[in-house]
């Protein structure tokens, strides 16, 4: 049986079409097993919720479209051991037999299906080892299923960190607080960067020229915190710090002003002559105008400099994979090493098993996390070759 299931049409437009019938009864569209699940909110059509649409000859249905009380319904059916979805829905005026009905995932949705196939998910990944490796005259004779679940899921977040491309991505805007709400599946940062009007990427720096104070007591006039009516030292809502930070001139920390030239002519003749003489000497940690930003651990932000209100930036982090359900998966490029680690992870931790069998599942893990993360480098020879170009120049002093 073909792993691929989806037709082309599902795939690259993530929608089922319905011919018409010339009546303005009900119509009943079979949702394909093997496409993203339906989401909806009872009540509405078009609800932010939902993450479908329906169409008919290309023009989005609203509220007003469906007779009363006939707005989509979303059911779910059995139908050859295979669960499916069916939406029901009473249109309002006839649907023409020339006319097309056509029920589609909304953009996300849409996105989160295409590329769906180099992924294996958390769920699959355990039933196969669960049939590989687990029962009579396999490697493990007896394995209980929330053993692997479990190990499977300490695996992924393990593996996320430094060898799954688990990286998230954010585009936001800073506002004029200068603070950006850590995100919710967070785990660590990878790069944050804003983007100037040309769409390059510009790098921002943490520092440790401020710091953020995790606690911020109010004093009396001779530096005692005070106390509440419970005994709790009373919090300043406002750390002087951070507020001195956010006010500063970056152009004083910095040393050198680069005037009103533009941010991608860094390279250009003029911008060159305009700061000669004003980088020697100068501290590399500080001599640069792309701004600083701290984490500020008090209330759980990204803190920046003044000089970054406004702008667009790019906040790449690592994330464990746990997060969301839909999140659960795994590349194919790492599966045997996923496999490897849950082996070792429940024999290492069986009793009367040999030493030398849980150091062989050991070396076995290794060497396959160490492949895995040289399949998921994205190291490639054409763009390795381009780089290496450069290094053949000649240089003429």
């Amino acid at each position: 049986m073909a792993l691929i299931t989806q037709t082309a049409a599902e795939y690259y437009t993530g929608a089922v079409l319905k011919q018409g019938d010339g009546t303005a009864g009900e119509y009943t569209i079979d949702w394909p097993s093997d496409m993203p699940s339906l989401l909806f909110s009872s009540g509405q059509a078009q609800t932010a919720n939902n993450n479908f649409e329906i169409y008919v000859n290309g023009v989005l249905q609203i509220d007003s479209d469906f007779a009363a009380g006939g707005e989509p319904k979303l059911s779910t059916q059995v139908l050859d051991g295979v669960q499916t979805q069916q939406v029901k829905t009473t249109f309002l005026n006839s649907v023409p037999s020339s006319q097309v009905i056509k029920l589609a995932l909304k953009t996300q949705a849409r996105y989160d299906n295409q590329g769906t196939y180099q992924w294996v998910s958390l769920k699959d990944l355990v039933h196969n080892f669960m049939v590989a490796y687990v029962g009579t005259d396999k490697i493990l004779p007896r394995a209980k299923r929330s053993d692997v679940v479990y190990h499977a899921k300490r695996g992924l977040q393990e593996f996320s960190y430094d060898t799954l491309r688990s990286i998230k991505s954010q585009e936001l805007t800073i506002p004029n607080n200068l603070s950006l709400i850590i995100p919710q599946d967070y785990v660590n940062y990878t790069e944050l960067s804003w983007v100037d009007q040309s769409g390059v990427k510009h790098i921002i720096y943490p520092t440790t020229l401020t710091s953020n104070p995790y606690r911020v007591p109010l004093q009396d006039s001779e530096g005692v915190p005070t106390q509440d009516n419970f005994g709790n030292n009373k919090e300043s809502q406002q750390s002087l710090t951070n507020e001195r930070w956010r006010t500063v001139n970056q152009k004083d920390l910095a040393g050198y002003d680069n005037g009103d030239f533009s941010e991608t002519d860094v390279y250009g003749n003029v911008w060159w002559k305009n700061v000669y003489g004003q980088r020697y000497g100068l501290d590399p940690e500080t001599s640069q105008k792309n701004g600083w930003f701290t984490i500020d651990p008090r209330r759980n932000v990204f803190a920046f400099s003044s000089n970054l209100a406004n702008k667009l930036i790019i906040l790449q982090y690592v994330s464990d994979g746990l997060a969301y359900d839909e999140d659960t998966k795994i590349p194919k490029l790492a599966e045997d090493a996923m496999y490897s680690h849950i082996l070792y992870s429940i024999t290492s931790v069986k009793p009367k098993v040999p030493e030398y069998i849980v150091q062989r599942y050991k070396k076995d893990r290794s060497a396959k996390l160490r492949n895995a993360k040289i399949r998921l480098s994205e190291i490639k020879m054409g763009a390795f070759t381009q780089v290496m170009r450069g290094k053949s120049k000649w240089i003429k002093h």
